[in-house]
């Protein structure tokens, strides 16, 4: 008995000194829409080259279909995993986020009491919301348009639909206000008593990069992965133009002067493929994990 107790003795001091050594902090990746942990075996692999013995999470939570879950549900759930790997990373953890997911761990920032997140990379997200006929919206709703989408999705049978909680459709800005989807009260657009305090663990974060392309063919507008997004006349508005940034309603503005934002736009990039094309991870990722 004394032997095994000094074995575990033994394995604890080589695991805690290992994890000293690689110099690098944790990394938790959070997938999308429709995704799961198994799609992200090459952006593991891609690190594990780069920065060898990187403790990797990825978490295994609203896998799949599940992912439609409503997002105030998956902020819950991916908050009660993220939170203990943080409080086990004092030197702070990096946060790989991609398309919704971006939104969930934006959610999970904001929801944390405190949070250790030194770069909170969300790689092409819909940040300023999604309005298009692409074939993620084809196979949630069949029979619609994007311009009929908004007669689902603001009311409370469709703000079930995580899909819903970030539709954003300029036609219809009174309607998806007074909807208060996730996306709105998030964005500080519908005003809420909670928004200094998400303000504050916003601007906590160390290093936001910000990742997308014109080729993504599923984050509509494009842009919406870089906070820009569609006028009333479908025109996008990029991001510094937008009144959430120009009145630095949740921190990006401060940021941005902090000289902490950063932007990676990369073209010839399908959706489905960032976390799959070693160059992006190269020129976007990579040296934001160290």
């Amino acid at each position: 008995m004394i032997l095994y107790y000094l074995h575990c003795l033994v394995f604890f001091i080589c695991f805690v000194l290992f994890e000293a050594t690689t110099g690098y902090r944790p990394v938790i990746i959070v997938h999308g829409l429709f995704d799961g942990p198994k799609q992200f075996s090459k952006l593991l692999n891609f690190i594990n080259q780069t920065h060898p013995g990187t403790n990797i999470t990825t978490v295994d939570l609203y896998d799949n279909m599940a992912s439609l879950k409503p997002l105030w549900n998956q902020v819950a759930g991916f908050r009660n995993a993220i939170e203990p790997i943080m409080e086990r990373a004092p030197d702070g953890v990096h946060l790989i986020c991609f398309s919704q997911g971006g939104l969930v761990c934006r959610g999970v920032l904001a929801t944390l009491p405190k949070h250790n997140v030194h770069s909170l990379i969300l790689l092409s997200s819909p940040l300023a919301g999604q309005y298009g006929d692409t074939t993620y919206l084809k196979y949630v709703f069949p029979k619609y348009v994007k311009s009929r989408v908004y007669r689902f999705c603001y009311n409370a049978w469709g703000q079930k639909i995580s899909l819903c909680n970030f539709w954003k459709d300029p036609h219809q800005e009174v309607r998806y206000l007074k909807s208060k989807t996730y996306l709105a009260v998030l964005n500080g657009e519908s005003k809420h008593p909670n928004l200094s305090e998400w303000r504050d663990h916003f601007l906590g974060i160390k290093t936001l990069v910000l990742i997308g392309g014109p080729d993504d063919g599923v984050i509509t507008p494009w842009q919406s992965s870089l906070f820009g997004f569609y006028d009333s006349n479908e025109t996008v508005v990029e991001m510094k133009e937008q009144d959430w940034y120009l009145n630095d309603v949740f921190g990006l503005k401060t940021l941005d002067a902090r000289g902490d934002l950063v932007q990676c736009v990369r073209s010839g990039v399908h959706h489905t493929s960032w976390h799959l094309n070693f160059t992006v991870y190269q020129d976007c990722i990579e040296k934001w994990l160290t």
